[in-house]
Formats: structure tokens, C-alpha cells, sequence
């Protein structure tokens, strides 16, 4: 089949359920694995800080193997390629609770960044690539099917923490539903493969200028929800002493309100524009990371964590739409904004402990605060993320760094 084939409208609205049960299995490992990082702390017997270094080796990893994603998926068609890296990112789920010491965690965690930053870019791009066929916006719900894997992963883990299991067999369990349920989703999907005459993309290229100006908004948005995600429970088990159950709930309660928001945002971001939108999203996340910093008491934090994850929910989505939609390259730009706003989140939670390490976790979240006005002073640049009408491209763009 070559790129160039044509699919039916209920081929393309199929696909669209595909890719949306494929990005909630990529969330449900997230949250899986996030709820029980206070566990996998204790069990690896690391400090805040030597936590903070080992969940920077995602990012490594993810920085390092984010590049190759379009190099396979050219090499064995979209379709195939997002069953490998989609199992490898499920069944990478059970490392990290194994690991018994800081080194061991650097090297689970490098291996977890890696397969989790791979799938990611090629189910957005095929996402992308749906939402052009479909000449309608779609993006927002597709991350809302995100959030709601990790909701749903997050209050398995939640259900966990509360129960006292131990976190292998947690996530042994789960790695093996989560992998069999990617691995049936995938068989819809779009099976787009490169023309016989077309070059292999470059193992790495610089993103064009206007990637980079999408992605840092993005950066600001994705480094709230990976510290959020990763510190959460922490936060509210070490700063305000609350129950490994409450602290969990605390994750869930984030997830949950980003999950509404996402599912709401493209009808909102059609109405008011994708500027307006960010700006007063901008807002609602600084006044959650205030009461995160500020609260004394659990319930104050929660509901601070509640309107950060309302506040940054369809930022990222918009960076998607705006790359798509920006300069000549649009396969490019998605694939810069991916590598900036998911290294983003990968690198938050290390910076956070980091600085948590050397002050306390209520500066390190002041940071997150002072992030999340950046969205309302540089939401302009999203502008290109409001709906106009879409030209088909061609099934190549569907995968970063392909020539259209």
C-alpha cells in the first residue's frame, strides 16, 4: 500500500476510535506508574533528590529515541510501528517498581522515557493526520482520552496505595492488560506506509523557528502537568501529612479535572479561539499553583492541584492543532513541538525534586505558579490552533519528519 492510498469515511471515522482508545492506554501507564512513585521511592530507598535525578533519565531517554520515531514508523508503516513502541511503552510500566536502588531506577526510568517519548510522537501524528481527513478538530478529545487513561489509571493506583499492594505486582498486572488492549486497538488505525520513491527521514533535524515558539508555550504547560502528576502525592504526603490513600486521591483528583476539561475543549476553543482560550486557562493554573503553595491544609492543596490540571488541559492539544497548521513543514513542526512539551514533562519532575532537594517542594511548586502565567503572557502564538478550514495533506505528513 503506498501513501498514497485513499480511505473511505467510515475507515477514517474507525480509525478516529482507534486512535483515541490508543491514547488512552498511553495515559493509563502514566497514571498507573505516577500514583506509586512514593512507593517505588521507598522501595528503591532514594531521597527527594536522588528521586528527582533518577526521573530525569526519562528524559534522557525520551530526548535520545524521540527522533528514531519517524525513522520506524517509515520503516515498517504507521501501523506497525505504533504496535512496537506502544508495547514497549505498556510492558516498560513494570521496571521501575523492580528496581531496588538509584541505579537500577536511572536505568528503568531511561528505558520507560524512551518507549513512552517514541509512541507518543507517532499517535499524535497519526491523530493529526485523522483530524486533517476529518477536517474537523479532534485534538482536544484525543488528549481528553489521555487523561482519562490516566484517570483511570490513577485510581487503579489510587485503589493500590489504599489496599497497601505492592507496586510489581500492581504493574505486572496492568502491563499485561494495557499491552493486549494496545495491541487490538492498533489493528484500526491508520496503515499509512511512505511512497517506493521516498527518502527516510533524518535520524535528527532542527524544528522550524515557529515549533519552537508553539512548543515553549507548550513547555510551560506540559512541565505543571509533569510536576503535578509526579509530585502530587508526594506533596501531600510529605509536606502536609496526609495517607499514602489521600495523597494518591490527590493524583486523581488532577487527572480527573484535565480528563473534563480536555473533552470540553474543542466545542470551547471553537467558540472563543485558541488565544482567549489559553490565556484564561493561563489564569486558572496560576490560581491553583497559589493554593498549592500557599495551602496548609489537604484540601486547599487538592483543590489547587484540581484547577491546575483545569488550567493546563487544552494547551497541549492547541500546540498540536497550531504545529499542523504552521510554515511549510507541518510534519516537522508536530514533531518539534513533541520533543519540546514531552522532554518538557519528563524533565519537570527531576527539576522539581532538584529544587525541592535544595529548598523545600512549596518553592519548587512557586515555579510551576510563575510557568503558568507564561500562558496567558504568550498564548499569541497558539493563534494558528483556531479552527479554519483544513486542506487534506498528504498521508506522508502523518509521520514527523517526512517530506510532504
Amino acid at each position: 500500500m503506498s501513501s498514497a492510498v485513499v480511505y473511505q469515511p467510515r475507515e477514517v471515522r474507525r480509525a478516529r476510535y482507534a486512535v483515541a482508545a490508543v491514547f488512552a492506554v498511553h495515559g493509563s501507564v502514566t497514571g498507573s506508574f505516577a500514583t506509586r512513585v512514593p512507593w517505588i521511592q521507598e522501595h528503591a530507598g532514594v531521597s527527594a533528590g536522588q528521586l528527582g535525578l533518577a526521573l530525569a533519565f526519562p528524559a534522557l531517554g525520551a530526548s535520545l529515541a524521540m527522533p528514531l520515531a519517524g525513522r520506524i514508523s517509515h520503516r515498517f508503516g504507521a501501523r506497525t510501528a505504533l504496535r512496537l513502541l506502544l508495547a514497549g511503552w505498556t510492558l516498560s510500566l513494570i521496571l521501575p517498581s523492580l528496581a531496588p536502588n538509584l541505579l537500577t531506577l536511572c536505568l528503568a526510568l531511561f528505558v520507560f522515557g524512551a518507549t513512552a517519548g517514541m509512541s507518543d510522537v507517532t499517535m499524535n501524528a497519526l491523530g493529526v493526520e485523522v483530524e486533517n481527513r476529518l477536517d474537523k478538530s479532534i485534538m482536544s478529545g484525543l488528549h481528553g482520552m489521555w487523561s482519562a487513561g490516566a484517570l483511570l489509571g490513577s485510581a487503579a493506583g489510587t485503589l493500590a496505595a489504599h489496599l497497601g499492594a505492592d507496586a510489581r505486582l500492581h504493574h505486572l498486572l496492568a502491563a499485561a492488560v494495557l499491552t493486549v488492549l494496545g495491541l487490538i486497538m492498533c489493528s484500526w488505525v491508520l496503515d499509512l506506509q511512505p511512497a517506493e520513491d521516498e527518502a527516510a527521514p533524518p535520524r535528527f533535524a532542527l524544528p522550524p523557528r515557529s515549533a519552537v515558539l508553539i512548543g515553549a508555550v507548550g513547555f510551560c504547560a506540559v512541565f505543571a502537568e509533569g510536576a503535578s502528576l509526579d509530585w502530587s502525592a508526594v506533596y501531600l504526603r510529605d509536606q502536609l501529612g496526609t495517607s499514602p490513600g489521600l495523597a494518591a486521591a490527590c493524583t486523581t483528583g488532577f487527572t480527573l479535572t484535565m480528563a473534563l476539561s480536555r473533552f470540553a475543549g474543542d466545542r470551547i476553543v471553537d467558540r472563543f479561539g485558541a488565544v482567549r482560550s489559553v490565556r484564561v486557562s493561563g489564569v486558572l493554573a496560576a490560581l491553583g499553583g497559589v493554593l498549592v503553595v500557599i495551602g496548609g491544609h489537604p484540601a486547599v492543596a487538592m483543590a489547587g492541584f484540581a484547577l491546575l490540571g483545569l488550567g493546563i488541559a487544552v494547551v497541549v492539544p492547541l500546540c498540536f492543532a497550531a504545529a499542523g497548521r504552521s510554515g511549510s513543514n507541518p510534519s516537522l513542526a508536530i514533531a518539534g513541538v513533541a520533543t519540546i512539551t514531552y522532554t518538557s514533562g519528563l524533565v519537570a519532575p527531576s527539576a522539581i525534586g532538584g529544587l525541592a532537594e535544595a529548598t523545600s517542594l512549596v518553592v519548587s511548586f512557586g515555579l510551576v505558579t510563575v510557568l503558568a502565567c507564561g500562558l496567558v503572557a504568550f498564548a499569541g502564538v497558539l493563534r494558528a490552533g483556531d479552527r479554519i478550514p483544513l486542506k487534506v495533506t498528504p498521508p506522508s505528513a502523518a509521520v514527523p519528519g517526512r517530506r510532504p
